[in-house]
């Protein structure tokens, strides 16, 4: 027996809003949900509402995605301009007179206290995609020169608050978008094969470049000392080495299948920093072991290659370089993530996708995810 609306069922009424999803990206996403939630309860536990506010965070993430996932990516294109443009001038505003927190200035107060930089994450993709939609069939090199400029102005503006971590993530976005819409390898190669240039000389003469006193061009003292810490983190095990010597040593400990659900000592004995926020994968894989980080990283690469899937099969050249760029977000947060806490990558801001905390974060996963079930719904429209 069906309730009814007058008289029409209720599943008839639901059914349009539901076609909507995609139902192989919700499952990945259900997956890391699932696994994001014991995670939080485990590490959490004793960290207030943590957990609660993790589920709210999450409820909220998806009503976007569920409200975003009904707006044709045609609207999408229409609301790139005006998005970057008010997410360049909050920088902007920042930078004049923004809200200073733990030495970085990354805040403004709106009547809420925002960090536009997160608007970029979504914003930056959009506006690139918006580009070259517009140059369809006619691209030459000014186009990729005037989009590298589109990239460069907030990067900048994010990298001198000083936030690497988002600057790095809104670059990988803008990076994908460019690259997608068929930047020439002759480009791409050169500024790889200097910066494995830089890492080889970084390696031979860490000693020499990492001594007391020693400052680079460019980077801040901070973001040179955690690259140096990168190196050898028992320059100062106890300091900068901390988060990163940990992590490892709680990684290492999960074993093949973990110490068991509530049964972290790294984690619950509080030897792991932020273990809640961006060490929270140290607490995963000490509890869950190798067996579960497989699981999570599958999951992870499951929901990348439909997302790429998802990018090969839309309809327009905006659709397939947006699709792309925000699959890419995701692969750039887990892997950046992950890359630092196992000690491959230097320590910077990035959380796990729906396994850490944090509401802005999560709001930017549910508005990426929205956009991509928009664009897998447009493809099946167009079919039909």
């Amino acid at each position: 027996m069906s309730y009814q609306f007058g008289k029409v069922p209720l599943r008839q009424r639901i059914a349009p809003w539901l076609a909507g999803f995609d139902g192989p990206l919700a499952f990945a996403v259900f997956l890391l949900a699932c696994a994001g939630l014991l995670t939080m309860y485990s590490s959490g536990y004793d960290h207030g509402t943590r957990f609660e506010d993790h589920a709210r965070n999450m409820l909220i993430a998806a009503s976007i995605m569920f409200v975003v996932a009904q707006v044709p990516p045609q609207r999408l294109m229409h609301a790139a301009v005006p998005l970057y443009t008010v997410g360049v001038a909050l920088l902007v505003a920042v930078a004049l007179f923004g809200i200073t927190k733990k030495g970085a200035q990354r805040w403004i107060n709106l009547g809420v206290v925002i960090q536009p930089s997160e608007i970029l994450k979504i914003a930056m993709p959009l506006m690139l995609a918006w580009w070259f939609q517009k140059r369809e069939g006619q691209l030459r090199t000014l186009d990729f020169v005037v989009a590298a400029i589109l990239l460069a102005l907030p990067v900048g503006l994010i990298m001198k608050q000083p936030d690497l971590g988002t600057a790095l993530l809104v670059l990988a976005a803008g990076l994908s978008v460019i690259f997608f819409a068929g930047m020439s390898w002759k480009l791409v190669i050169p500024p790889l094969a200097l910066g494995a240039l830089g890492v080889f000389v970084l390696v031979v003469f860490q000693g020499p470049l990492c001594a007391d006193g020693m400052r680079w061009p460019v980077l801040h003292d901070y973001q040179q000392q955690r690259i140096c810490t990168l190196l050898d983190p028992t320059r100062d095990p106890l300091g900068k080495g901390f988060h990163i010597i940990q992590g490892m040593i709680a990684i290492g400990a999960g074993g093949i299948t973990g110490m068991g659900f509530m049964k972290g000592t790294q984690t619950h004995l509080e030897f792991i920093p932020e273990r809640t926020t961006d060490f929270i994968f140290a607490a995963y894989s000490e509890e869950f072991g190798l067996l579960g980080t497989t699981f999570l990283i599958l999951a992870f690469l499951f929901l990348i290659m439909r997302g790429l899937t998802i990018a090969l099969g839309a309809p327009t050249l905006f659709s397939r370089l947006l699709a792309g760029a925000v699959t890419m977000i995701f692969f750039s947060y887990a892997f950046v993530n992950m890359g630092m806490v196992s000690g491959i990558l230097p320590v910077v801001g990035v959380p796990l996708p729906f396994i850490s905390y944090g509401g802005t974060a999560m709001v930017t996963l549910g508005l990426a995810l929205g956009i991509l079930m928009s664009i897998a719904n447009s493809k099946r429209l167009v079919q039909s």
